[in-house]
């Protein structure tokens, strides 16, 4: 316990009864910082510290003005700090302070980022118990918008993905997952979010439950289809809101699950790899999104970004998406004006949660009147342009409650001023006809201000006075100022306060008099105005789900033009989307590559006879980009999306999964090869004959011959037994052999051409396999020093004639005769080719390779009597690792 007293000491007393990593104290016009708070706050935020003496010591004090709390707030939460805020009240003894909120990344409203700040809970359902308990449930809430969502997850992959997609800025673990070391790793590896340990008894099923059915009511809940452990996620949630002090409960109107089943399964791993809303090097610019990002306002920029990490497989949405955008797309003219429009538009969703939080000042409600009035000019426009009329844009702009709105937007319009100040208790917030009384406040106030203004020239002409002023200030309060030169001259009744160098100061009765009314009109009026303020945010919050509503109305119609933007100014088409296998593509483009160069386009054919492409072709021909031109237009079909292509039919998928090339995740102890095997192991899981697989190199992290056996088994194993449609890239050239006999195989390649020893990449997909792979010139292309091309280059010449290599530089300085020898996938010597044969002409070597030992010949026949056929690739690899341990023993 700390011995300090008054301010200090009611700072540390706080501080211990909250676990919050800092506090900061309201002290008068300040908010202070104390102790190592104060010192850490200093470091973090440059702020300077001072000393507070208390009871003999001396503690560190760092503090900012009330008015500039936030964005130090946000700065500290956003480096994952948890900040307590006490704030200051009267008592009849004094000042108290008491801890009004707890400011986390999950709770903090005042952020100026557009994307969602989702705070999530997952709960392992074993720590639940009962028949709807398997797997793990999960809730996600945006305090800043009300949004709030709950899922299912089989399995912690899929939960893992799940919070990947909502990528949280806090997670609240269950009591069982907190332990699980496993998941808690994985989940640092993909999310970048403060890790909170919330009260254990705020995870109960029951207490879950019932807190879940008070927010949203029962019918709402039951209707969800949920687990247990999914409501005790969501019963945390609201639990960890309520506790922080965050008041935005009310702005929580909805519960929405989020099943998969009408969603296209894109696993964190297939998310990066495409690049959808971040590149491979984590930078925002470059990614699908923001190529595709033309949107107007935050909330439209946050559902673009959704749709894109939650495609859709309901033909019925996409249709009425396409068909949207079509329209909007062929009507510029009447596009243009409705971007203008919602060009002035601001954040409604947010906006209500910081009315339901009470933090909403007079500017927020202006921006709420002027949004409220984007949707009519919207709507207008729509209903006035016949192409956008009868399409489903008239339906979207017709959900919210129209009549609702307006009438919200009319009485704001009466009642909030049209520039009013940042400060709710300075008075001016209000017109005049809002209310009568504050009207005759108002009107009071005035007279005595003009009473005021007029009072220098009524003394000049009254007394004859020259340089006569009046003014005020907090020490002298209202005064009349007069040059010394006629200070002499003034009436009697004038009574001095005040004497400087070239004037004096007076005041007189009916001055003070006049200054006590226009105090206690001032008072009366900042009382009054709070008051009114108070009701009308209150009445704004109270209408919390309709602001939401609008807001996602106008947040779609948004989002759909900023696709039609990009569509009709890249040429993008619309796609005819299907139930079948079919997938045409006819002149595709990357839709992001095309934006930076020029781009050769290409066509995919693949239907239930031709499901399987592989692909073959010279490194940095254009094989990846092909491959995910492919899964990029697949999924920006299934947003609703035109795409770029001539033409495109194709069949919704339920699925996109990659696999591409890994970096070493050695510091979690995984080689480029586990990640590889990592990754195929959950396409071979998941993927269903309704999915898209692509495959850019499978078996390249490890040796040749279990390379290609891998690529092999897996290839049969997709076609056989998971039937998706699969695109596979690989530098084994001996499985294009597969097309002559698994029935859905054919192979395609990417053109090159080579004349006089100059090879020209041609960028086009063409059907059969590539004769060869251009890897010595792609070495040329990367700048390897001439010698090493130029003696790649025979090398390779040498090994496709099948003769020997010298190998140069030995320590005798001779050259030495080498092959490779296929039997053993190793380069032999003429010294190693004599040893072995001396071995085989019965040598003590020759003697020992004869007696093959009876637990060897076991493994052998173990080894024969495995189906590469039948076998599960992992499986496969798992039995030739314990095989090969075998031997070794």
């Amino acid at each position: 316990m700390t011995e300090a007293t008054g301010i200090v000491g009611e700072f540390f007393s706080l501080k211990e009864d909250t676990d919050a990593d800092l506090l900061t104290m309201q002290c008068g016009d300040f908010y202070e910082f104390f102790g190592e708070d104060a010192e850490l706050v200093s470091e973090e935020l440059d702020l300077k510290v001072s000393q507070k003496s208390s009871h003999g010591s001396s503690y560190p004090m760092a503090g900012v003005p009330i008015d500039d709390l936030t964005p130090y707030l946000k700065a500290l939460v956003e480096r994952g700090y948890r900040v307590a805020v006490a704030d200051q009240y009267e008592t009849d003894s004094g000042h108290a302070r008491e801890v009004v909120r707890v400011v986390t990344p999950g709770t903090l409203l005042e952020t100026s980022d557009a994307d969602a700040q989702y705070m999530a809970a997952v709960v392992d359902g074993s720590e639940v118990g009962g028949a709807s308990s398997d797997g793990y449930g999960l809730a996600f809430a945006d305090v800043t918008t009300g949004r709030f969502l709950v899922a299912d997850a089989a399995d912690p992959d899929e939960a893992l993905t799940e919070l990947y997609r909502f990528d949280p800025v806090e997670v609240l673990p269950g009591p069982e997952v907190r332990t699980d070391d496993d998941l808690l790793g994985k989940l640092r590896e993909r999310v970048d979010a403060t890790l909170t340990l919330h009260e254990t008894d705020a995870f109960a099923p029951k207490r879950g439950a019932h807190t879940v059915r008070e927010q949203f009511g029962t019918e709402t809940v039951d209707r969800l289809s949920v687990g247990e452990q999914t409501l005790a996620a969501a019963g945390a949630v609201l639990s960890y809101v309520e506790e922080t002090g965050a008041g935005v409960l009310a702005s929580m109107t909805r519960i929405q699950a989020h099943h998969g089943d009408d969603h296209v399964t894109l696993d964190a791993t297939t998310q990066r790899n495409l690049e959808l809303t971040e590149t491979m090097q984590g930078d925002g610019d470059g990614s699908l999104f923001a190529t595709i990002d033309h949107t107007e306002t935050s909330a439209g920029g946050r559902l673009l970004k959704e749709w894109l990490q939650r495609p859709r497989r309901s033909l019925e949405t996409l249709e009425e998406r396409q068909a949207s955008v079509d329209a909007l797309s062929t009507a510029a003219l009447a596009r243009d004006e409705i971007q203008d429009r919602l060009g002035e538009a601001y954040d409604l969703a947010r906006l209500a949660s910081k009315a339901s939080h009470g933090s909403a000042d007079a500017r927020d409600l202006v921006a709420v009147r002027e949004t409220l009035a984007v949707l009519p000019a919207v709507a207008e426009t729509i209903e006035s342009t016949p192409a956008l009329a009868d399409s489903p844009l008239s339906a979207i702009v017709d959900r919210p409650d129209r009549a609702a709105a307006r009438e919200l937007r009319e009485t704001l319009e009466e009642a909030v001023a049209e520039d009013p100040p940042s400060t709710v208790t300075q008075g001016e917030l209000l017109r005049k006809g809002y209310d009568d009384e504050l009207d005759e406040v108002i009107e009071r106030h005035e007279e005595v201000r003009e009473w005021l203004d007029t009072l220098a020239e009524r003394e000049k002409r009254q007394h004859g006075l020259s340089h006569v002023t009046v003014d005020r200030n907090k020490t002298d309060g209202y005064y009349i100022q007069v040059g010394k030169s006629a200070a002499d001259g003034v009436p009697d009744h004038y009574e001095q306060i005040k004497t400087l160098k070239n004037s004096k100061r007076f005041t007189t009765e009916e001055l003070e008099e006049k200054e006590r009314d226009v105090l206690r009109l001032e008072d009366r009026r900042g009382e009054l105005e709070y008051e009114l303020f108070e009701e009308l945010r209150d009445e704004v919050a109270e209408r919390a789900a309709l602001l939401q509503d609008v807001g996602r109305a106008l947040a779609t119609i948004d989002a759909l033009a900023s696709l039609a933007t990009h569509a009709a100014e890249n040429r993008w088409v619309r796609p005819e989307l299907h139930r079948g296998d079919d997938l045409t593509i006819e002149q595709g483009r990357h839709p992001v590559v095309e934006q930076t160069t020029e781009f050769v386009p290409n066509d995919v054919r693949m239907d239930e006879d031709r499901g399987f492409l592989v692909v073959t072709g010279p490194n940095m021909s254009g094989k990846s980009t092909y491959m995910r031109q492919v899964a990029c237009i697949v999924l920006l079909a299934q947003i609703g999306s035109f795409v770029p292509a001539e033409a495109a039919e194709i069949g919704v998928v339920d699925g996109i999964f990659t696999r591409v090339g890994a970096l070493d995740e050695l510091a979690q102890g995984r080689s480029t090869f586990m990640v590889e095997m990592s990754e195929l192991s959950n396409i071979l899981h998941t993927a269903t004959e309704e999915s898209l697989v692509i495959l850019d190199e499978v078996g390249r992290g490890t040796a040749t011959y279990d390379g290609i056996s891998i690529a092999w088994a897996a290839t049969e194993y997709l076609h056989n037994e998971v039937k998706a449609k699969t695109l596979f890239a690989t530098h084994y050239h001996e499985l294009t052999g597969l097309a002559e006999n698994l029935p859905r195989v054919a192979n395609v390649h990417v053109a090159a051409d080579e004349r006089d020893g100059e090879v020209t990449f041609l960028r086009t997909v063409r059907d059969g396999p590539t004769d060869r792979s251009y890897g010595v010139h792609v070495a040329d292309l990367a700048g390897v020093p001439d010698p090493v091309v130029d003696r790649s280059r025979e090398v390779l010449e040498r090994l496709r004639e099948e003769k020997a290599i010298e190998a140069k530089g030995g320590a005798s300085n001779e050259p030495v005769q080498a092959v490779f020898d296929l039997g053993s996938g190793t380069m032999q010597t003429e010294s190693q080719d004599r040893s072995q044969a001396a071995s085989t002409d019965g040598g003590p070597a020759g003697e020992s390779a004869a007696a093959i030992d009876p637990e060897t010949e076991a493994v052998l026949e173990d080894l024969e009597s495995i189906d590469v056929n039948t076998t599960p690739p992992i499986e496969l690899v798992s039995q030739v690792q314990e095989l090969q341990e075998r031997l070794e023993e």
